[in-house]
């Protein structure tokens, strides 16, 4: 009894391929032997081999295929085929042998199967790029560098590259590139880029300044706040020029700065840089030494609330700062990317959100204490000098005679 029940399940589990796949098998025929009939048998389903042929009063009868055998389709094979010994030279074995599938093997990364032997895949020369990568079933296709794209290298993996847009970073061309090789760009004089990192206004500045900015500003402001700084006067021209160049908040700022160099000189004027000097130094100390990477600037750059500052920007910062003022030059572009932004305000809204970017630790944590130390410390003992008391008593004068 125990015999038929295995038997039974044996035959089930080699027709259950048939069953899902069909209401009924396809068919062989048979000549019969013992009756001269011409029968219509079922073949046996894949992983099986037909044991015996029907009969007149009995169906085919199937049985699975042994190990290292296979059969891959429905079939009226008296045997399973045999699976392959060993793969070949330069290959490996992709999948095993089972009853329905012999084993399989494929060419080891960069090789192809050509003629039973696995091929290296063609290199594409100085000129051309991969136009599509090999295969373990077929070779590179190399295409030519079209107009604008190059490639340096023999490579059976690299595309052609896009010529650098000298333009974008604020370069000219010096030498065009070809198929074979990228722009070679230069310095501009006439592009509109300072050719030196040029802060334009410090973090520290900023700090300073911004105290002697009112929330609500009065027409004509820059030129009383001109008209009531002591020491020498900014002219006339560069107050001007000052108007037509920075936006409302930037022009006090700049107005400022311009007024701190010309009185460098005067006692005043030197205890304010000395100041400026300490605070910046202390600034440098906590983003000195982070060499950040195009990636990380530019998801710095993302993180912070308004408008952004572009890829391009990022990459002309690179080249023209020092890795210790790349980060300063950036925030200093982004304040005047957004209407002249607080921009410890907008740093300290980004390093909350960059945690999702899973931005180095370090570097947030170096920008927070930098952030912390422009709160608390700089701008305590900044205010605590004559500069801000002299500034500050003559603008709150000025703020009365004109309310």
């Amino acid at each position: 009894m125990n015999k038929f029940l295995c038997c039974t399940l044996v035959l089930l589990d080699i027709s259950v391929g048939w069953t899902i796949q069909a209401d009924s098998p396809p068919k062989y025929t048979h000549y019969d032997p013992g009756t001269s009939r011409q029968l219509l048998c079922d073949q046996c389903p894949p992983g099986s081999y037909v044991k015996k042929h029907c009969t007149a009063s009995s169906p085919t009868q199937c049985a699975p295929c042994p190990d290292q055998y296979y059969a891959e389709e429905w079939n009226s094979n008296d045997e399973c085929q045999y699976c392959s010994t060993v793969c070949k030279e330069l290959q490996f074995v992709k999948q095993e042998c089972t009853s329905r599938q012999n084993r399989l093997c494929e060419c080891v990364e960069g090789r192809y199967l050509e003629l039973e032997f696995c091929l290296k895949h063609t290199e594409c020369p100085p000129g051309f790029g991969v136009a599509q990568p090999g295969t373990p079933e077929s070779d590179t296709v190399c295409k030519r560098c079209p107009e604008g794209f190059f490639s340096n290298e023999t490579s059976s993996t690299a595309a052609c590259l896009k010529h650098r847009n000298c333009s974008a970073l604020g370069l000219k061309i010096a030498l065009k590139g070809n198929a074979v090789r990228d722009n070679i760009c230069q310095e501009n004089a006439d592009a509109g880029f300072p050719q030196k990192c040029g802060i334009d206004v410090t973090l520290c500045e900023e700090a300073l300044f911004r105290f002697a900015v009112p929330t609500q500003l009065t027409p004509n402001w820059l030129n009383i706040l001109a008209d009531s700084l002591p020491g020498t006067k900014v002219s006339t021209e560069n107050l001007e020029r000052i108007k037509s160049r920075h936006g409302s908040q930037e022009q006090t700022f700049q107005l400022l700065k311009l007024w701190k160099q010309q009185n460098k000189e005067q006692d005043m004027g030197k205890k304010i840089i000395q100041e400026l000097d300490l605070c910046e130094n202390s600034v440098l100390k906590h983003i000195g030494h982070l060499n950040l990477t195009f990636e990380h600037l530019n998801t710095l750059m993302t993180s912070l609330p308004g408008k952004k500052v572009g890829k391009e920007d990022i990459e002309h910062t690179m080249k023209l700062c020092q890795p210790a003022e790349q980060v300063l030059k950036l925030l200093s572009l982004w304040r005047m990317k957004n209407g002249d932004q607080d921009t410890i305000k907008g740093l300290t809204y980004g390093l909350k959100h960059l945690k999702t970017y899973h931005f180095p630790k370090r570097t947030i944590q170096s920008l927070k204490k930098m952030t912390k130390f422009l709160h608390r410390f700089a701008m305590y003992r900044l205010h605590q000098k004559r500069f801000l008391e002299m500034i500050g008593n003559h603008i709150k004068a000025v703020k009365v005679r004109h309310v």
